[in-house]
């Protein structure tokens, strides 16, 4: 079975975070795309998108499935996952969210550098807003 939420590379991510004090709410409902992480207190949301689901190195992986069977599904499948992570970012974005996309492979191979990635512009961001103008 494919999780859509609790997936390896979240939890993985999830608990390098908590442990440098970075505090989230889980897969929140009422924002586009249901964040896999989101931080309300600096308006900053994490998605930690699959590898394959996601099509990262597209060009790679759509040349591979065009190779394989049931092209006709996978690729438009992806292409749509794809075109809708797009619209979820502009749609974040626009209601003043940072957004902040990992790969699967990039939070297995180093979680530690990818929990710095969130902490670090969460506090820029959390500098920012508390700056003199």
């Amino acid at each position: 079975m494919n999780r859509s939420s609790d997936t390896a590379h979240e939890r993985l991510l999830r608990a390098r975070l908590w442990r440098r004090g970075v505090r989230y709410r889980k897969n929140v409902r009422s924002l586009p795309g249901k964040p896999d992480i989101v931080i309300s207190t600096a308006r900053v949301v994490v998605f930690c998108d699959g590898d394959f689901w996601h099509g990262r190195d597209w060009q790679q992986l759509s040349r591979k499935l065009r190779a394989g069977t049931n092209a006709s599904y996978w690729i438009p499948k992806i292409k749509s996952n794809r075109d809708r992570d797009r619209r979820n970012n502009r749609l974040l974005e626009r209601k003043g969210w940072t957004v902040i996309r990992l790969w699967e492979t990039e939070i297995h191979s180093d979680p530690e550098r990818a929990a710095h990635t969130v902490e670090e512009i969460v506090r820029r961001i959390r500098q920012g807003r508390n700056a003199i103008h």
